[in-house]
């Protein structure tokens, strides 16, 4: 038999089910129709001609008032018209006697009725108007009352019985509505069990095949699928054997190749000094080497998900970062210097330094299959920046006293204080002097850097408002630029919050900033300074009950520009653009970038050859 057949089969419980439930909701539908139909033909036609006949002898009696008052031609219709009307409700009455106690009445009226015609007829013969009166008291008014009572009991049982009918009806209406309930409820968990069951039964084959896939997934060459039968399944069960007997033959023939591949790759990590983690796409170590094992006392116990268990928090971040990082696509990790820098105590050697490295493992089809992560030892590299840094820390606090005293004296001999000055003496001092005060920027950049570099960068903050820093950064610079013949300009909307600055390390970033800006600036241009309120990241009709988190500080000049192959390098120590002018110790970016990250903020440039430069930064507002 078929798959498909098989899978059809096995719904056919579910189509049973539902048959049984029409069929069921169907008898359901009858049977409340027939207790509709029974009130409808057993009490109804009773109670509509037990209203006819109280209607017509009720008018019977008024036809015997009327001629009892001498006014007979008052009236329109003949006493025989409802008589007639009478007689043929009170025949439908005696042939629908349906309830106990209803034929005895009905009866009763026929007797009541028989006297009463003969009476009337025995009125309507009487001419004497005083015999009329005496007749009509004392035969017709008791024989029509008797008769409206009679008639009103009948009325009352049958309306009696079609209120208990309706009850009956409701009652069995209910009952009915739990008996589909029920019905319903059992035909579907039935049907749903043994579909279920039907269904399992057809693909209980395909788990058969898919467990043995899985076994073979993982290594056991030795799993097959034995099903039996003359389906889609067992031919995939076949198929899946007679491949799985194939790659074991191929498996065994270059076993023995693969594992001296493996060992080769294993021996040249292992010849590796710095510590080499391969991990696949779940975190899991795969290959370590033996710069691993020593330096970060990894542990080979426990299989892979217990290789890492003893490895230093930071290192076990650090990966789980470049894993993210590899996985995602973004390629390689290159670490950008020393800020990235992890130190690890725990090693036989002492503390060392390491800059993590990682990059992707491709498969066959393209994908990512793993990440190796190399953990470059840079402990002496590390010491060589921290001794450059104390030594270019230390020249530089040196050469502060002596430079200062240079400063003065040139001050004072420029100033002709101690006495006049030849015009060549004049310019060979002003010159040493501009030697001097450039030599002195020199100097407080290698301070700030060493402040930096060594975390010790102390902020004396105090709430401002932006335009204050603005005006104050922009009249240091207003000599210079009218100097170069360029224009400054500031573009500060009103009602901007404070900020929570220091104000002299900020005045030192427009200090580094701005001197770019004019120095790059042509002639006639302006050097823009344009100040704006950074919202939060919040929905658009939040903003109004948001306030701004950080001030932004843009710079903008007209200069030539800096190239984006460039740009990631600006705020790096010493770095300069290619065919930049002479003059800067490439500095003053990167002592910017490190003031502003102190305050929490951020800093960047945005360019394009031969349409200026944008350099921006943000620094956070003061708090209520």
């Amino acid at each position: 038999m078929k798959l498909r057949l098989k899978l059809v089969l096995a719904q056919a419980p579910l189509a049973i089910a539902l048959i049984v439930v029409g069929t069921v909701s169907a008898f359901v539908t009858l049977r409340l129709g027939d207790n509709t139909r029974l009130i409808l033909a057993d009490n109804y036609r009773s109670v509509l001609a037990v209203q006819r006949m109280k209607e017509a002898i009720e008018r019977l009696g008024g036809l015997s008032l009327v001629k009892l008052t001498r006014r007979a031609h008052l009236h329109v219709t003949q006493p025989s018209d409802h008589r007639a009307a009478f007689e043929r409700e009170l025949v439908v009455e005696e042939g629908n006697i349906t309830e106990p106690g209803e034929g005895l009445a009905v009866a009763q009226v026929r007797a009541a009725w028989t006297e009463f015609t003969n009476d009337l007829q025995t009125f309507d013969a009487l001419a004497d108007p005083d015999a009329r009166d005496v007749h009509y008291l004392k035969r017709l008014a008791p024989k029509l009352e008797l008769i409206k009572r009679l008639c009103d009991d009948i009325l009352a049982v049958n309306q009696d019985a079609m209120v208990r009918k309706s009850s009956r009806a409701e009652q069995s209406a209910e009952r009915f509505e739990q008996l589909v309930v029920l019905v319903v409820l059992s035909a579907l968990i039935l049907g749903l069990m043994a579909s279920a069951w039907l269904t399992t039964r057809s693909l209980r084959p395909l788990g058969v095949v898919t467990a043995a896939v899985r076994r073979f997934g993982q290594g056991d060459l030795k799993a097959r699928a034995d099903v039996v039968g003359n389906d889609e399944i067992v031919v995939l069960a076949k198929e899946f054997n007679s491949m799985a007997d194939r790659l074991a033959q191929y498996r065994a023939s270059s076993l023995g190749e693969l594992l001296a591949a493996q060992h080769a790759a294993q021996a040249a990590i292992d010849g590796l000094p710095d510590p080499v983690v391969i991990l696949d796409q779940q975190g899991r170590p795969q290959v370590v080497n033996q710069a691993a094992v020593q330096l970060l006392s990894l542990s080979n116990e426990g299989g892979d998900a217990g290789l890492l268990a003893d490895v230093d928090p930071r290192v076990q971040a650090v990966v789980d970062r470049l894993r993210v990082h590899v996985f995602s696509g973004k390629g390689a990790y290159i670490p950008r210097g020393f800020e990235d820098a992890i130190r690890v105590a725990k090693t036989t050697d002492g503390e060392r330094i390491f800059l993590p490295r990682g990059s992707p493992i491709y498969g066959d089809t393209g994908s990512i299959v793993g990440a190796a992560i190399v953990l470059q030892d840079a402990t002496r590299l590390f010491r060589f920046d921290e001794l450059k840094n104390n030594v270019v820390a230390t020249v530089a606090h040196e050469f502060r006293t002596p430079l200062t005293s240079l400063r003065m004296s040139l001050h004072l001999c420029t100033e002709e204080t101690v006495g006049p000055l030849t015009p060549n003496q004049a310019d060979l001092l002003f010159a040493a002097r501009e030697d001097c005060e450039r030599l002195q920027t020199i100097v407080d950049d290698l301070l700030n850097l060493a402040r930096l570099e060594s975390g010790h960068i102390d902020l004396q903050r105090r709430n401002i408002e932006p335009e204050g820093l603005v005006s104050m950064a922009l009249d240091v610079h207003r000599s210079a630029a009218e100097h170069a013949n360029v224009k400054l300009a500031a573009e500060i909307p009103p009602g901007l919050p404070e900020v929570f600055v220091d104000v002299d390390r900020i005045a030192l970033v427009f200090t580094n900033i701005l001197s770019n800006a004019i120095r790059y600036s042509p002639a006639g241009s302006s050097v823009i300074v344009r100040v704006s309120a950074e919202q939060p990241e919040v929905p658009f009709e939040d903003h109004r009950s948001k306030p701004p988190t950080c001030v932004m500080f843009e710079i903008i000049d007209a200069g030539p520009g800096i190239p984006v192959a460039h740009q990631a390098g600006l705020f790096e120590k010493f770095y300069r653009v290619p065919g930049s002018p002479e003059g800067g110790s490439g500095l003053g970016l990167f002592i910017a970038k490190g003031i502003v990250q102190a305050h929490g903020g951020s800093i960047g440039v945005r360019s394009q050859p031969a349409e200026g430069t944008c350099f921006w930064f943000k620094v956070p507002t003061a708090t209520v």
